[in-house]
């Protein structure tokens, strides 16, 4: 009995103990080309996941229209595309360097399959330690939703809302300008 504690508490001991030297070494891997730390993807993916579930909104305060989709399609390119990419464009500098790599949003499967709760969660508070920044300060809870609708939707978006992520000239993308007083 006496080496089952002893070996319990040693176990207790040592594998803290050995998590700290390896991150206080500068084993640990940090560059964004470097591969991932033993168990980071699963870990990473389980917990973000599980908080999404429990946090995220259930129902979506807007409807799903041309309007708010196309109002979506001006907020990701403006804050989105550089990272999550547009439909048919090739993936920019900016996403080739980040680790983890962004998913681009408009290839495969994207986020269609996400509930727009879950969506909106994510990019209100963003995620830690992989790049992807919370706009709850830059952009308004409807912004917010707007661009949730437009994601979970995107493979099925209206001609309008197509046309403003590939289009950057198009009308619903030109900013308005206000004559100077």
């Amino acid at each position: 009995m006496k080496a089952f504690v002893f070996g319990l508490l040693l176990g207790l001991i040592a594998v803290p103990l050995a998590v700290y030297v390896y991150f206080d070494s500068g084993s640990a891997p940090v560059a964004t080309s470097a591969q991932a730390m033993p168990f980071e993807n699963m870990l990473t993916h389980k917990v973000l996941h599980a908080r999404a579930e429990k946090e995220m909104p259930k129902d979506v305060p807007l409807p799903w229209n041309e309007s708010n989709l196309v109002a979506g399609a001006q907020i990701y390119r403006d804050n989105c595309a550089v990272c999550h990419g547009l439909p048919a464009q090739p993936q920019t500098a900016i996403a080739k360097g980040m680790y983890p790599k962004p998913p681009e949003l408009f290839r495969g499967q994207g986020v269609t399959d996400d509930p727009p709760g879950e969506t909106f969660w994510k990019v209100s508070g963003g995620i830690r330690m992989t790049g992807m920044p919370g706009f709850q300060q830059a952009l308004s809870n409807t912004q917010l939703w707007q661009v949730s609708l437009l994601l979970a939707n995107a493979d099925k978006l209206p001609q309008a809302a197509q046309d403003a992520l590939s289009n950057p000239q198009s009308p619903q993308l030109r900013p308005s300008i206000t004559p100077a007083k």
